[in-house]
């Protein structure tokens, strides 16, 4: 068990970008793979200042989408180590988008990355504990605990599944899919 602890505080990031029309998808909105990219980023910022290494991308566990972003508008994305194992750590950004004619703000994006830290050999280091000082980020923690003890039961219960059984391909008659299997 480490016996050095940093505070969330240590990991808050905030970074905002004027959306321009090069960022734009085929239906003139923001393009949600740009969007990713900056949310990589600022993931791997927090993470790294929070352990002092640097970090790595070892999965994207959840990326909702919930507004569409707009050609002009101020993206402001907050960020903050959420959980810390022995040298991963979860990040949770915020995105907001902004109005900047009217100052109208729109929640527009969630996100959780699992970060791991690396030494300068690229193996995996341990990081600090993490010190929670509010209930808030007590909430975020447990959250997170909850988030990978989910991702573990899928995990299982995907290794349990037969695929190839009669009854898993029965069950797929109530779905919109049509089996062609030969």
């Amino acid at each position: 068990m480490t016996t050095d602890f940093k505070p969330v505080s240590s990991s808050k990031i905030s970074i905002s970008e004027l959306m321009l029309p090069s960022h734009t998808n085929f239906s003139g909105k923001i393009h949600g793979g740009y969007i990713l990219q900056l949310l990589d980023q600022i993931a791997f910022a927090s993470a790294s200042k929070f352990s002092g290494n640097y970090c790595v991308t070892a999965s994207v566990d959840t990326v909702n989408f919930l507004k569409p972003i707009e050609v002009g508008e101020l993206v402001t994305m907050k960020a903050s180590v959420n959980y810390v194992g022995r040298s991963s750590m979860i990040v949770g950004i915020r995105v907001e988008a902004e109005n900047i004619q009217t100052g109208a703000i729109k929640h527009c994006n969630s996100s959780y990355f699992t970060m791991v830290a690396k030494d300068k050999e690229g193996k995996s280091v341990q990081v600090p504990g993490l010190i929670l000082s509010n209930l808030e980020e007590v909430r975020r923690f447990r959250k997170a605990i909850k988030h990978i003890e989910v991702r573990k039961e899928v995990e299982e219960h995907e290794k349990l599944t037969n695929i190839n059984s009669i009854e898993d391909l029965a069950s797929l008659e109530k779905y919109n899919v049509l089996l062609e299997i030969s």
